[in-house]
């Protein structure tokens, strides 16, 4: 994306995160991975080449434009770092390889809480008590407390409404209907879907599962629907009514792209997100998915 600031900068000698980081990811574009003398070597489009510390890394993000040889698949497999295809800047997450070597610690013990009802209870309070912590929520059930997040957020559209002067029906998604939704509910949709892209790269490259969540059910990523409820308010509903007035009703994606980049580099998501984890998990501080 030309100008205007990522969330992933170029990657370059001096950039590339130092063994001491224990980074959890490396996100890539436009260049190829191959096999140098065992090792793997990134060449972007201007024909750098760059050294990747593989063990060291998580997770490879392969953004738009990347391409990977088998033999560069087997080391960074050997090495335990795992290899996810995303969208630009990881805003939309479209698959991932799973690790047969991969460390289970994390997934193991999410499980682990998911399958204990009084356990995942107390995950899923304390998921509540990030959005009412004012409340009393000690003697409310897991119904009670999702009916009260539900009114939260419609009196939060209504109240973002007034607040920009932006004229509200509700929320109104078809899939696969984009277009038939007015500004706000399109900037809504599509915030939300970057911010399931940001969650679903980084949650996999820290060895937990998108599909085992402790508030929604019935969907494919429940987790991931469960921590996006703490971040949505500041990176999507507020983000939705804010750029409704700017685009004089025609939707435009390249503004919404870029403000949700902007709120989610000063939120520093990315930092908060695996520190958020282990507290509503309620687990110590968070380990590496890699042995």
């Amino acid at each position: 994306m030309a100008g205007g600031q990522r969330l992933f900068v170029k990657v370059t000698r001096d950039s590339l995160p130092q063994v001491k980081d224990k980074y959890p990811f490396l996100y890539l574009e436009r260049g190829r991975l191959e096999i140098d003398d065992s090792s793997i070597k990134w060449i972007d489009s201007t024909n750098n080449v760059v050294p990747l510390p593989v063990a060291t890394l998580n997770a490879l993000l392969l953004g738009p434009g990347t391409s990977i040889t088998h033999d560069a698949v087997k080391t960074a497999t050997a090495a335990n770092c795992s290899v996810c295809w995303v969208g630009e800047d990881s805003l939309l997450f479209y698959a991932a390889g799973f690790l047969p070597t991969a460390d289970t610690r994390n997934l193991k013990q999410q499980i682990e809480l998911a399958a204990d009802p009084v356990k995942a209870e107390e995950v899923a309070r304390r998921m509540f008590a990030r959005r009412f912590p004012d409340a009393e929520l000690g003697g409310k059930s897991l119904k009670e407390m999702m009916g009260m997040e539900g009114h939260r957020v419609r009196a939060l559209y209504q109240a973002k409404a007034e607040e920009y002067k932006v004229g509200w029906k509700g929320r109104n998604f078809v899939p696969g209907k984009f277009d038939i939704s007015d500004v706000t509910n399109q900037i809504l949709t599509a915030s939300n879907a970057a911010l399931y892209g940001i969650l679903c790269s980084a949650v996999h490259s820290m060895g937990y599962s998108p599909h085992i969540g402790f508030i929604h059910s019935g969907s494919p990523l429940p987790f991931i629907y469960d921590l996006a409820d703490l971040y949505k308010e500041q990176l999507c509903i507020d983000l939705a009514f804010a750029l409704t007035r700017d685009m004089a009703g025609r939707y435009n994606k390249h503004k919404v792209s870029e403000a949700f980049r902007e709120r989610v580099i000063k939120m520093n998501l990315m930092a908060k997100l695996a520190d958020d984890i282990q507290e509503m998990l309620g687990v110590g501080r968070a380990r590496s998915h890699r042995k």
